[in-house]
């Protein structure tokens, strides 16, 4: 009997498209596949093509055990709960006590790169408390850190574009953007492995760029220039601020440039290709393939 692969967050874009590489592979057929969603009608395609939707929300440890009956690797995509202390946390810790106890014999969780003490994100600590979690539960595991994914920068590229002026307070400290759809397939390809060795995998693009260079690829490849603006922290914050962001999410912006200064984004791994045969994709090639979303 083929193992069952169950993907939580299966309706959101990153576990969507861990579902589209598991199906294209052509080693893992639908009715190998549990998609646990919140959103069970959302996800009606990959039904149609044998994929076994089921509901489940982390928020309710009972319903999420049931929901994972019969998987034997079961990859946890870190939820979206961002900004309430300790609740993300809890969500994690649900996901791995269910998967423990529905029998699961392998745990993939979706983590950030350098979650450790000397990390300044906000919600480092979410992913460091379910790191261990993990390796308290027993199981094997697979903990695969995602680089900042490419598509971030595409949120705030075209305003940058739009003034020609970047603000940071990231100094001359690099990160590794990794497009999501690359960090889509290794996840996939370590889903479907056989592999129960406990491995902790980085999966960063092949460069990392501090932001003076980042905004010299958007320029070559738009044509238009970028002026990089470095500030402290504190500018940042108040400028974000003024330009109507969130308030709660002004802290979590800065934290990211705070980290990057510090060095805990500056690293570059082959892991990618090591899990899927295939480089990732440089930053360049991303902003080529989405030029037209610039406005360039």
């Amino acid at each position: 009997m083929a193992e069952k692969l169950l993907v939580t967050g299966a309706s959101g874009q990153l576990g969507r498209l861990v579902l589209d590489e598991l199906l294209a592979s052509g080693s893992v057929k639908g009715s190998d596949i549990i998609a646990v969603t919140r959103y069970p009608s959302n996800l009606a395609e990959y039904a149609d093509k044998g994929v076994e939707v089921r509901p489940g929300s982390f928020d309710e440890a009972l319903v999420l055990e049931a929901a994972f009956t019969d998987a034997n690797r079961v990859l946890i995509i870190s939820t979206d709960s961002i900004g309430e202390p300790g609740k993300r946390l809890e969500q994690h810790k649900n996901a791995v006590e269910a998967a423990k106890n529905a029998g699961a014999s392998h745990i993939l969780y979706t983590s950030m790169p350098n979650p450790g003490p000397e990390s300044k994100v906000l919600f480092a600590p979410d992913h460091r408390g379910t790191e261990q979690a993990i390796k308290d539960s027993g199981l094997s595991y697979t903990i695969l850190r995602n680089g900042w994914y490419m598509e971030n920068l595409m949120g705030s590229l075209p305003q940058t574009l739009a003034s020609g002026k970047w603000y940071t307070s990231a100094g001359d400290g690099k990160n590794s953007y990794t497009a999501r759809a690359d960090i889509a397939k290794a996840i996939a390809h370590a889903l479907a492995s056989d592999s129960t060795d406990s491995k902790i995998y980085t999966l960063t693009g092949p460069q990392a760029l501090t932001t003076d260079e980042i905004a010299a690829v958007v320029t070559e490849a738009t044509g238009t220039h970028i002026e990089v603006v470095h500030v402290s922290d504190d500018q940042l914050s108040e400028g974000l601020k003024a330009a109507g962001l969130p308030e709660p999410v002004v802290p979590l912006l800065v934290s990211f440039d705070a980290n990057t200064r510090d060095g805990n984004f500056d690293v570059v791994t082959n892991d990618i290709e090591t899990l899927t045969g295939n480089a990732p994709r440089s930053l360049q090639n991303f902003l080529a393939e989405n030029k037209a979303a610039l406005g360039g």
